[in-house]
């Protein structure tokens, strides 16, 4: 099972938009393992709604807080610890793209943040750029702390505006492959999810 974790560089940069487009192109399942807020309308509901082929399954989180907030900061209003021991993966034999909350540095608790998750998932990382004023450097950061701790990258999806000046400073400090670009769009729908697809059949 190849395991492809959806990360940011940081919060609200379209990381549940890209999670759906890469389902919907590999026809892999999907997995929120910490959703924080918006229970009404979870991202795995969006997901499901954008989805349009018949093969992806979408799990359960394992973690589901009412607070919109980081999910060590959610958890304790509730008066309950992420034991990060306790998110285990689906026992499934298809690809699992997997959805990160926030960025890298999110903490899940008082000893493990967002990038412990994906280590302790073995998970290959695709981190969700933008472009805007102080993009470079949180990139290269985010991309930095993978290669630290070892988490294999397989590369940088670029979100919003095209900035080629920026994105090639990125792709050239870092190393990282560019997979694709994603315009913002007014519309996210299972048309606008099935467009974007067709590039990254082959990732």
């Amino acid at each position: 099972m190849r395991r492809l974790f959806v990360t940011g560089i940081g919060t609200d940069i379209g990381k549940t938009v890209v999670s759906a487009i890469l389902s919907e192109a590999l026809e892999a399942d999907y997995w929120k393992p910490i959703q924080c807020g918006e229970l009404e309308s979870t991202d795995s509901m969006r997901v499901l709604d954008w989805i349009s082929n018949n093969k992806t399954v979408i799990h359960q989180e394992s973690y589901r807080l009412k607070g919109y907030m980081s999910p060590h900061a959610a958890a304790k209003l509730e008066n309950i610890e992420i034991n990060i021991e306790s998110i285990v993966l689906p026992d499934i034999n298809n690809t699992l793209i997997i959805e990160g909350a926030g960025g890298l540095m999110v903490p899940i608790n008082n000893n493990a943040l967002i990038l412990d998750l994906i280590v302790h998932l073995d998970a290959e990382a695709i981190v969700v750029s933008e472009n805007y004023l102080g993009s470079i450097n949180h990139s290269l950061l985010t991309l930095e702390v993978l290669k630290s701790r070892g988490v294999r990258i397989a590369g940088v999806i670029f979100n919003g505006d095209v900035n080629e000046k920026t994105e090639s400073v990125i792709l050239e400090y870092s190393g990282a492959k560019l997979l694709g670009r994603i315009s913002r769009e007014k519309q996210v729908d299972s048309d606008m999810v099935s467009k974007y697809a067709a590039q990254f059949v082959n990732l």
